[in-house]
């Protein structure tokens, strides 16, 4: 039977994605492509990945900018807590006076886990260091037809270790990506296509007759719905946003419409309004309806249209302003917003 590891990177080298963060040993270049990458398609990083190298090539280019310009450029990109940590981990590297070399050094950067930083140290430095993603841990638990959740440290544990040990110690990045490159294309979650699976010859779950079998299923978190309004407030040609304070925990610095979730309280939504932001708000017709999924919520949004009395009776810490929709786009922002003014 044909060595295992050297079948893999083979099949890579004959159809690996041509990808613009493939090719570069750069680590900071692979280190933006990795966390840009957390939950996020591939095709929906390409164009924010040109950008934002273009605009920040360097640790030392991104350490220097406004956090506010790093999270314009990475608005409608999601999870924004990502490119806080991006931002300060930058800092780190420039104060450090070096980029870090061993996944070990790299795990101590703010938002740095294991998986990034097993897959930067192996395609930048050549450390023989196994990643373990959704992907890797599908294909390695069909491999060897794995029966225990991944999700557990031992399973974990146990399938970093088989991982490692289809490494190519001469190129172990080429060998993490063509894992994670498999899982994605050929041994999907459904319908995978073990007749192109380069590790066919050698997995257990295509012997048994039901690869889909496994992974075994993890338990999923309900999915909670939620109704929201939103509320659109213009002057002229310009719209009224507010900005969330730097240390909420969820979409901290992005400028947004005022919004409140409706709730069963008996309270009125223009109640609600002033509560969160301040001021005195009637609200006027319905403009639309749109569905934003946000990990395992499923929120309804109604846009409104509205008004809100003089902004110099806004609560104590709000921040809002005007802008055009010229304006607005170089703003740090989220999809939703963008949903909502389409």
């Amino acid at each position: 039977m044909a060595d295992p590891s050297s079948e893999l990177l083979a099949w890579f080298d004959r159809t690996g994605r041509d990808l613009p963060w493939r090719g570069t040993r750069d680590p900071y270049a692979i280190w933006v492509s990795e966390i840009m990458l957390q939950q996020t398609r591939v095709e929906t990083v390409r164009p924010y990945y040109r950008r934002f190298l273009e605009r920040f090539p360097t640790p030392e280019a991104l350490a220097k900018a406004p956090i506010d310009e790093v999270l314009a450029l990475w608005s409608g990109l999601g999870y924004y807590r990502r490119a806080r940590l991006l931002h300060r981990a930058a800092g780190e590297v420039v104060a450090k006076g070096r980029f870090p070399t061993t996944a070990a050094e790299l795990e101590e950067l703010p938002g740095i886990g294991p998986y990034t930083a097993a897959a930067v140290a192996s395609i930048a430095f050549d450390e023989a260091v196994a990643v373990l993603d959704g992907n890797v841990e599908r294909v390695i638990s069909r491999w060897i037809a794995f029966a225990e959740p991944p999700r557990a440290a031992a399973a974990k544990l146990r399938l970093r270790e088989v991982a490692a040990s289809l490494l190519d110690p001469e190129r172990p990045g080429d060998s993490n990506q063509a894992l994670m490159e498999l899982g994605a294309l050929v041994c999907r979650p459904r319908s995978p296509s073990c007749d192109a699976c380069p590790l066919v010859a050698s997995c257990a779950a295509y012997r048994e007759g039901d690869p889909e079998a496994y992974p075994l299923p993890v338990e999923k978190r309900a999915t909670e719905r939620r109704r929201h309004l939103a509320v659109l407030v213009e002057r002229k040609d310009e719209i009224l946003l507010f900005r969330r304070s730097d240390d909420e925990d969820l979409l901290a610095g992005i400028w947004e419409i005022p919004w409140v979730r409706l709730r069963d309280d008996g309270a009125t939504a223009e109640l609600h309004l002033g509560t969160r932001y301040g001021g005195s708000w009637s609200l006027g017709e319905t403009l639309r309806l749109v569905r934003h999924g946000i990990t395992y919520r499923d929120i309804e949004v109604e846009l409104r249209r509205g008004e809100l009395s003089e902004a110099g009776e806004l609560a104590e810490g709000a921040e809002a302003g005007w802008f055009r929709r010229d304006e607005i786009e170089s703003l740090p922002t989220s999809s939703l917003l963008e949903k909502l003014l389409r």
